[in-house]
């Protein structure tokens, strides 16, 4: 068996069991937290390391559903821009969340979309190519908008230093997928050969981050864990379903539609924990544990309800395979 062909199967295993995974390893961390306390200093060398795996899957075709659905692309990344950060604070302030986790959530919301979506919107027979599109644009504009949402809308209940974030999302996610652009352009051969590990990496990656922010969250979780949840299920779950109306309501065909719902609903929320714990404390971080068990789960079993129920006003499927892309929380 050639490198090559290990690794696509080990990949597409990986990615299969990717949702049990995470939700082993933030039981695993709850029960051993002192453990994985380690893994902390690394979380955002782990999610550099994830930005740059999906910087190497990049091509120009990724971008051409721009050109193609410029409305829907339009609509879909404002979507996640305004429904996610809005809902967020609107529940912390409904179920009256102490500041620490007030700000945990708004990051949530903030943040920009996982790439874990892009495989859900594929099993779910959206639009993939419209997925990776809305992914991306939101991850390049995260270094903006990301500290700005926070500021707004947590700043006069924590301090919020925008400055600081903006420079800790360029070097977690703007230099690393600029990087493996630039990779995937000029070391084309050496690319192809790592391309088939990438998903394995990724999801290595994320559920060690998982590990160290739930390890680190562990005490939290078990005094408030149980409102945290719900808040963060409310959360998943109308971004979801707001998603789809936003999309249906400007006439988005059902296909664009899944891709935009299922794009709101995940979040990068291995990002928002990396945040939450360098610009504010361990606790902050807590949402954005709970989002990343959560949203694999609630993602995985959306895209099996809806991978039983083919669109019946889209397009044939997009050519573009998901399985090529990492996954990331």
């Amino acid at each position: 068996m050639s490198s090559t062909s290990a690794g696509e199967r080990i990949s597409r295993v990986a990615g299969t069991w990717f949702p049990l995974v995470v939700l082993a390893a933030g039981a695993i961390a709850i029960v051993v937290p002192q453990a994985f306390l380690p893994i902390a200093p690394w979380i955002n060398l782990l999610l550099g390391i994830i930005m740059l795996g999906m910087g190497l899957t990049l091509q120009p075709v990724d971008f051409a559903v721009i050109a193609k659905k410029p409305f829907a692309f339009v609509v879909g990344v404002v979507a996640q821009y305004v429904i996610m950060p809005f809902t967020a604070i609107g529940l912390a302030l409904a179920f009256q969340l102490p500041p620490e986790l007030l700000v945990g959530v708004v990051l949530v919301g903030s943040a920009p979309g996982g790439t874990a979506s892009n495989v859900m919107v594929y099993l779910a027979k959206g639009d993939t190519a419209l997925s990776v599109a809305m992914t991306t644009a939101s991850t390049l504009i995260a270094p903006v908008l990301t500290p700005l949402l926070v500021l707004l809308l947590a700043g006069s209940y924590l301090p919020v230093d925008p400055w600081a974030l903006f420079q800790s999302i360029l070097l977690i996610v703007l230099v690393p997928v600029v990087l493996g652009v630039l990779l995937r352009r000029f070391a084309t051969r050496l690319v192809e050969r790592v391309l088939p590990w990438l998903p394995l990496v990724s999801v290595v990656g994320i559920a060690l981050v998982v590990l160290a922010v739930v390890a680190g969250s562990a005490a939290a979780i078990l005094s408030v864990g149980l409102l945290v949840a719900v808040v963060v299920i409310l959360h998943n779950g109308i971004g979801y379903g707001l998603g789809f109306l936003a999309a249906k309501a400007v006439g988005l065909d059902e296909s664009a539609r899944r891709a935009v719902a299922i794009e709101v609903g995940m979040q990068n929320s291995g990002l928002a924990a990396g945040l939450a714990r360098t610009h504010f404390t361990p606790e902050s971080a807590l949402p954005a544990a709970i989002f990343s068990v959560w949203h694999n789960v609630s993602g995985s079993l959306l895209a099996a309800y809806w991978s039983r129920r083919p669109p019946r006003d889209a397009a044939p499927a997009s050519a573009v395979d998901p399985a090529d892309a990492p996954a990331a929380s």
